[in-house]
């Protein structure tokens, strides 16, 4: 089912698509309380961080524009 130039089919490629989420679906389970909140505290590290450096460029961008 592959073209002229040995790329395959958009139904292979739905296919194989397929496959590999059921693949990834297998292999995920439920974090833990104790994950859960290593995650959330790690991400909200760094939506802080992200936050603090676009206030200080942003502040820096204010001070050289002046």
């Amino acid at each position: 089912m592959e073209d002229q130039q040995g790329k395959p089919s958009h139904l292979q490629r739905f296919s194989s698509f397929l496959v590999e989420c059921r693949r990834v679906w297998q292999v995920t389970k439920k974090p833990t309380k104790e994950e859960l909140m290593i995650i959330v505290k790690v991400t909200g590290v760094g939506i802080l961080l992200i936050g603090a450096l676009g206030f200080v460029i942003n502040m820096l961008w204010q001070i050289i524009l002046k």
